[in-house]
């Protein structure tokens, strides 16, 4: 989903009519408060990626105080930012490239080179998605299953897994069993290739 956050209502729907031009799913907002609001209160990360298309200056809250707000949050990696400034803005865009802004774009700008960029920031963000489900997933593993998922890791069959750990073999299936249901894998292939 692509998120357009501008003060000015015609940029707003240009954007989003080039959006879905693309084939590129896009809501508008009109102040970083009202995304700020939507993202607290009803926001759900689109599995095809999100990307924030962001105006600079706006009045209330700036696109680079929003920015520095979901920064704070870490959650600029899920929700890539590409930041549209005027001509006295180039060295403020600059500056939040430096601390992790996908992009900026100056007015006027180029449409298939914005829309070439979203789809790249689309498709980081769901890399990024990936990645923090992944996590998610190792991170409910118990400190048992955290050794066995190792030992798997490094090719060792069940019984060599039993002996290491001082357990029964039993024991070491019940573990794997574990590992493979709460990482939504079924080989250790499938395990290996998602953790390498």
């Amino acid at each position: 989903m692509l998120h357009i956050i501008d003060d000015e209502e015609v940029i707003r729907d240009s954007l989003s009519w080039l959006a879905r031009s693309r084939k590129i799913p896009a809501t508008g907002y009109a102040s970083s408060e009202q995304f700020l609001s939507t993202l607290e209160n009803q926001f759900s990360f689109d599995r095809d990626g999100d990307c924030i298309l962001l105006d600079v200056r706006m009045p209330g809250l700036s696109g680079i105080s929003l920015f520095d707000a979901l920064s704070a949050k870490k959650l600029t990696r899920r929700l890539p930012v590409i930041f549209l400034t005027g001509h006295g803005d180039v060295p403020m865009a600059v500056d939040s490239l430096k601390r992790g802004a996908f992009d900026f774009f100056e007015k006027p700008f180029n449409d298939n080179k914005l829309m070439d960029r979203v789809l790249e920031a689309l498709a980081s963000s769901r890399e990024a998605g990936v990645t923090a489900q992944i996590h998610d997933r190792l991170a409910s593993l118990s400190s048992r299953e955290r050794e066995v998922l190792d030992l798997i890791l490094q090719g060792k069959m069940n019984k060599v897994i039993a002996d290491e750990l001082g357990i029964s073999m039993r024991t070491v299936e019940v573990h794997r069993a574990h590992i493979f249901d709460k990482m939504q894998v079924k080989t250790a292939v499938e395990l290996a290739g998602m953790l390498k």
